[in-house]
């Protein structure tokens, strides 16, 4: 393979402009047209090229406008009450990074949201309070403070907190600015409250629990069944990990949440994950096609993306671009720090267009700028 990338070679474009050349470009534009050689060297970049930049939002400087936002608004209104986060090169789409969205939204005791469904995928990661639940296609679930829930496409959800709770506050993640991009979302509202189908927390219990499904059961959906990944059970499952495998000096101890049906990703066009990085741990770099939006679930620590440090303690939010090198470092001695995110991997694999590399210089760390 030829590593030189430079443009000024054969194979590539280097047509010099004229004055016929120019308007001959004319002509073509005036027919809704053009000529691929004035493109063809930005729409095929040597490597894969991000439109979006690093960024990091603290929870100390977000967290009291979002409070602010359930003074100034109810659910009736807002359909869905969020602080909402956006990259700043990409505004025009609404995303966090790549074609993400995420968002912060509070939720007081006693309120709820209308039941509604679109054809974007949804998950919320569980920050603050008690008492919330989420009802999913009749299946109403109870979670706690970074418990993971996802309600895939096309199902009907809605949220709320009981009236005997404290406010709930909790990340969103969607693939709306994705589903967008395809011209294939859609929106409907329910008439009236979900019937619940089932006994509380039914998704959890029966297909939550050690490694054992329904065997009398049918599941022909191409989500998972399992709507809720509770953090009571994923932390002891990464610590007991970290104890029996050989750390990864890259991402330490990293597990995928997965559909119990088929071990793959929870949906099918957004997964999530979260990793432990033990005590001390001082990541060493890569990148790879992809867009990641993290929290920290656990501890603190510092992430460096593309040669600038970014610090984070638990309920900050920050995001990884496709293709920009990135490493972990936990800022603790005697703590382990986790760190959950949600990405776009289910259709870069799908599409085959995964693709990483290592950073080989400097022992694997990238030079500060």
């Amino acid at each position: 393979m030829n590593e030189n990338h430079s443009d000024d070679q054969y194979g590539r474009a280097r047509v010099q402009d004229s004055p016929e050349l120019k308007a001959y470009y004319k002509d073509l534009e005036n027919l809704g047209a053009g000529a691929l050689w004035t493109v063809a060297n930005d729409i095929e970049p040597w490597e894969p090229k991000s439109n979006s930049v690093p960024m990091l939002w603290k929870y100390d400087d977000l967290r009291d406008l979002v409070l602010k936002s359930s003074e100034l608004v109810t659910p009736e209104q807002a359909g869905r009450r969020v602080v909402y986060l956006v990259n700043d090169k990409r505004k025009d789409v609404s995303a966090a990074v790549g074609w993400l969205y995420t968002g912060i939204q509070v939720t007081r005791p006693g309120e709820f949201t209308s039941a509604h469904k679109h054809k974007a995928s949804a998950l919320r990661f569980i920050m603050e309070g008690e008492g919330g639940y989420t009802v999913v296609d009749g299946n109403k679930i109870t979670f706690e403070v970074n418990d993971f829930v996802i309600t895939p496409n096309s199902t009907w959800h809605e949220h709320g907190v009981d009236s005997n709770g404290k406010t709930c506050i909790w990340q969103d993640g969607l693939d709306i600015p994705l589903v967008n991009a395809l011209e294939a979302n859609d929106y409907a509202v329910y008439d009236g409250k979900q019937p619940l189908d089932v006994p509380l927390n039914y998704s959890p219990i029966n297909y939550g629990t050690a490694g054992i499904i329904p065997a009398d059961k049918i599941w022909d959906k191409p989500y998972s069944p399992l709507f809720k990944f509770s953090w009571s059970k994923v932390y002891p499952a990464l610590v007991e990990a970290s104890k029996s495998n050989e750390i990864n000096p890259i991402d330490g101890v990293f597990m995928q949440y997965s559909n119990p049906m088929t071990g793959g990703h929870v949906m099918q066009t957004m997964g999530a994950s979260m990793q432990l990085l033990p005590a001390g741990f001082k990541g060493k770099a890569h990148k790879h096609t992809g867009s990641f939006v993290y929290q920290c679930a656990k501890g603190k620590g510092y992430t460096i993306i593309d040669g600038k440090r970014f610090d984070w303690k638990e309920r900050d939010i920050f995001c990884v671009p496709s293709w920009a090198w990135h490493e972990h470092y936990n800022l603790s001695d005697t703590e382990d720090a986790c760190l959950f995110n949600f990405n776009d991997l289910p259709v870069i694999e799908k599409l085959g267009l995964f693709q990483g590399k290592e950073y080989i210089e400097n022992n694997g760390h990238q030079q500060v700028q």
